[in-house]
């Protein structure tokens, strides 16, 4: 397999379309090659739930999802982002799950500092073997999406 430069990666960024009807919810999900994708695999395999509107970016670590990465899903009309990495200690490159931890935990100071909610932004780990975690985990935060978007849109009708 082939290792994916930055640029690379930026392009592979979703860039949402509005098409100005119904408001779906506009997703990307960056998975661990390894282990988050394969537990995303597996629950398509086993017919778990997944929300159709995760938009999935295959990544062969989640040390390579830059920050500047979410930030363009984020500017590009995301209403989340999700970063699944493999569990502490089962990395295939071995504490590249540890940097994005890092990462995340920076960016999630850093959101509301940019006028994005910090809840909207979902880092967690899931291995190959977590089907139903990886069905839960993504409906929970489609939800939780949902009931933000929700609120932010009855505040600009307020105002």
């Amino acid at each position: 397999m082939s290792c994916q430069t930055l640029s690379q990666l930026q392009q592979s960024v979703p860039v949402p379309i509005d098409t100005g009807s119904d408001q779906k919810l506009k997703i990307v999900a960056f998975l661990c090659n390894w282990c988050s994708y394969a537990g995303a695999d597996k629950a398509g395999a086993n017919q778990l739930p997944v929300p159709a509107e995760l938009s999935v970016i295959r990544v062969m670590c989640s040390g390579r999802v830059e920050p500047t990465l979410i930030l363009e899903a984020f500017a590009s009309g995301a209403d989340g982002v999700m970063v699944l990495a493999c569990h502490p200690g089962d990395c295939h490159y071995k504490q590249g799950n540890l940097q994005a931890a890092c990462r995340a935990e920076l960016l999630e100071k850093l959101l509301p500092q940019l006028g994005v909610d910090a809840q909207r932004f979902c880092f967690d780990y899931i291995s190959a073997a977590e089907a139903e975690k990886f069905s839960r985990l993504t409906s929970g935060f489609c939800a939780r999406l949902q009931v933000i978007c929700k609120k932010q849109v009855a505040a600009k009708n307020i105002v």
